[in-house]
């Protein structure tokens, strides 16, 4: 069995964040770890407090996991100073996980910034570059790219942007476009567009969170980027296809579909 470490924030609501990892990652049949880096009020509806762990109780988890327990990939989300992400970076220096995937989020779905600003630089310059993967959305690419981004064409100038930067490659998510929902992968050396399906489901809350975590997941067993995107992006769409209508707003991905319908639940 493979053992998957998620180093991010917590969501009180369960849809996203390190709850949100968990359920991908048992629902790839793999053993999950988890590292807090804060802990969030939130909800369906949006957030309405951050408390953040200190950087020392950041580094200090890292260790407990690494210095006992193999660690076959890492996912990297919700990380919210400069300091942190500094911890972070280093600790990843030292552990030197074969899969290292960041979804760098910077901005909830309801709108609220989850990234400090002076973080910024600091997670662009010293933990992408570090990342197998990086999987921002047009929003998180606007702010790495330093560029507006609207459309198919820019999407490809952003990536470019992005990877000269330092980053190893990057998947940047197409899922706000006007007209399509189809995201963007390059390595530097080719590109590559995946096709992306609009539900009439509104229940659509963590779904960053789980295509990162499902792409660690997908790597770690030693799949290709193109491949992994491939089969990631399709348990994505059926959680979203699936999305339980939980509280008052967007409510969570479907994580378990495949096993409720196993176990007679769900047709």
């Amino acid at each position: 069995m493979l053992h998957l470490l998620t180093i991010a924030g917590s969501d009180s609501s369960g849809g996203a964040g390190i709850q949100a990892d968990l359920k991908t990652f048992a629902a790839h049949g793999t053993y999950g770890m988890s590292v807090i880096t804060a802990i969030t009020a939130q909800n369906t509806t949006g957030v309405t407090a951050i408390q953040n762990i200190t950087p020392d109780v950041v580094a200090a988890q890292i260790d407990a996991v690494f210095s006992d327990i193999r660690v076959d990939g890492v996912k990297v989300g919700m990380v919210s100073t400069a300091a942190t992400i500094e911890v972070i970076a280093e600790k990843m220096k030292q552990y030197r996980p074969k899969v290292l995937v960041v979804d760098p989020v910077m901005v909830a779905t309801s709108g609220a910034y989850l990234l400090e600003e002076d973080a910024r630089s600091v997670l662009r310059d010293k933990l992408l570059p570090l990342a197998t993967l990086i999987t921002p959305n047009m929003a998180e690419g606007e702010v790495l790219s330093g560029m507006t981004i609207r459309c198919k064409d820019e999407m490809e100038e952003a990536a470019d942007i992005i990877l000269g930067d330092g980053a190893r490659a990057v998947l940047l998510k197409g899922g706000h476009l006007a007209d399509t929902a189809d995201d963007y992968l390059c390595d530097g050396d080719r590109g590559f567009w995946f096709e992306g399906r609009r539900f009439d489901n509104p229940n659509t809350h963590g779904t960053g969170c789980s295509l990162s975590s499902a792409l660690a997941c997908e790597l770690a067993t030693g799949l290709n980027l193109q491949h992994a995107v491939a089969k990631a992006k399709a348990y994505v769409a059926l959680g979203i296809e699936h999305g339980l209508p939980v509280g008052h707003g967007h409510g969570p991905i479907h994580h378990f579909v495949d096993l409720y319908r196993k176990a007679g639940l769900e047709k």
